[in-house]
């Protein structure tokens, strides 16, 4: 089978959707403020909500077509044999050798990918009003993440190198096994150990808050390792909050810039909307998912990992397990995108689940319905997206629906 074809097809086909599909979403921006943002944009706040959505997309576009056109001539040009050349050159044992082909090609990605990530945090951020991060602050984060990303994805890779090398036709299932497991370590470790390298946490002081916070989770029978506050003000002004890790570590986490704009009500009211997803088991839903999708991809890397004629559509010499990785993952994309459409689409059904559990629990609708629209309008959210887009990749509902939804619920309360 010509690969060559298939995969190029795959990187310009996968640029033209996501083109259309953002196209769409900006011509399907309302130019007129929703009657229920009222009094949250006035007219020059919603004018640069828009523009600030199109100034995101077209930029977005950009990036992905210089990253499309890389990749096509990082293939026709034989960069990848070049690098597995290289690689092979310092003779060393098969899995230190792939793990210099890994992290060559993974530096190569993130150098390039640094001036684009420059450009939307200090011009188009800057310009918005968002950006808090300073020079400084960028290049420790680019450096933290190298580090972390080296050392936990050479052990990762070093573990899936040897299981295909030793293990025959069962190494994708020993792989598989391998990475769940992993996952799993990380997210117990991550609150406590990885997270706090990028940001302080610190236990939410005593006060109206957080008496109004522990009484609700204490009605709800919901033991909690601790309420966060988050220097998220340091790198952005936007705002949000989040539950992390699991068993004794969890832990609920508000931005300080959401404590910052919001009222006690609104804040417990969001806070009873993370608790209900922990209620609803939807953390471990969609780790489930996740675990499922990673299972599907290492069965079918097995088919792939040293097929001569793939290698060939990336003029690379010798076949081998780590070049196999990286080839596969061109293949790999558009199962991925389905699969990611599918759970999408159950992130926004637990999102609508955990609005109603807020509703039920806290029974105040319109604190819920506030802190929704105080989080869109701070955040210049786009109040009107296309349904394409959002049937694609949103993982939330249009926040037009969510209240709408909660609105019904309300009556009944």
């Amino acid at each position: 089978m010509h690969y060559l074809p298939v995969v190029l097809i795959i990187i310009i086909g996968g640029y033209v959707v996501s083109f259309i599909v953002e196209m769409l979403d900006i011509a399907h921006a309302s130019s007129v403020l929703p009657r229920e943002f009222e009094g949250y944009y006035d007219a020059e706040k919603y004018r640069k909500s828009q523009t600030y959505l199109k100034e995101k997309v077209h930029f977005s576009l950009i990036e992905s077509a210089i990253f499309a056109l890389g990749a096509i001539i990082f293939i026709l040009a034989g960069w990848f044999n070049l690098i597995d050349e290289f690689a092979r050159s310092l003779g060393q044992a098969p899995i230190v050798t792939g793990l210099i082909f890994l992290g060559i090609i993974y530096l190569a990605s993130t150098l390039f990918s640094i001036p684009f990530t420059a450009y939307k945090t200090f011009v188009i951020e800057e310009k918005y009003g968002f950006n808090r991060t300073t020079p400084m602050t960028f290049i420790t984060d680019i450096f933290k993440g190298l580090f972390l990303t080296l050392i936990i994805g050479a052990a990762i890779s070093a573990a899936i190198l040897w299981f295909f090398g030793i293990a025959g036709k069962w190494a994708w299932l020993y792989s598989w096994i391998a990475v769940t497991l992993f996952e799993l370590f990380i997210i117990f470790i991550a609150p406590v150990v990885i997270m706090p390298l990028f940001n302080k946490f610190t236990p939410l002081e005593e006060g109206e808050l957080k008496k109004a916070i522990t009484g609700y989770a204490a009605s709800q029978d919901f033991k909690i390792k601790g309420v966060y506050k988050m220097d998220a003000s340091r790198r952005s002004a936007k705002s949000n909050a989040f539950f992390t890790g699991l068993g004794r570590y969890k832990r609920i986490v508000l931005f300080d810039t959401l404590i910052e704009k919001m009222k006690t009500d609104e804040l417990v009211a969001v806070l009873a909307h993370e608790i209900g997803h922990y209620k609803h088991k939807d953390i471990f839903k969609g780790l489930a998912a996740s675990i499922a999708s990673t299972g599907l991809m290492f069965f079918m890397l097995s088919f792939f990992i040293n097929n001569s004629d793939l290698f060939a559509a990336f003029r690379l010499e010798h076949v081998s397990v780590y070049a196999g990785l990286v080839l596969f993952s061109f293949l790999y994309r558009p199962i991925s995108w389905i699969f990611s459409i599918g759970t999408n689409y159950m992130s926004r059904c637990f999102e609508a689940s955990a609005d109603a559990f807020s509703i039920d629990t806290y029974k105040n609708p319109e604190a819920m319905i506030s802190a929704l629209k105080r989080l869109s309008a701070d955040n210049l959210a786009n109040l009107t997206p296309h349904p394409l887009k959002v049937n694609l990749s949103y993982s939330h509902p249009p926040i037009l629906a969510r209240i709408e939804a909660i609105r019904k619920i309300a009556p009944h309360q």
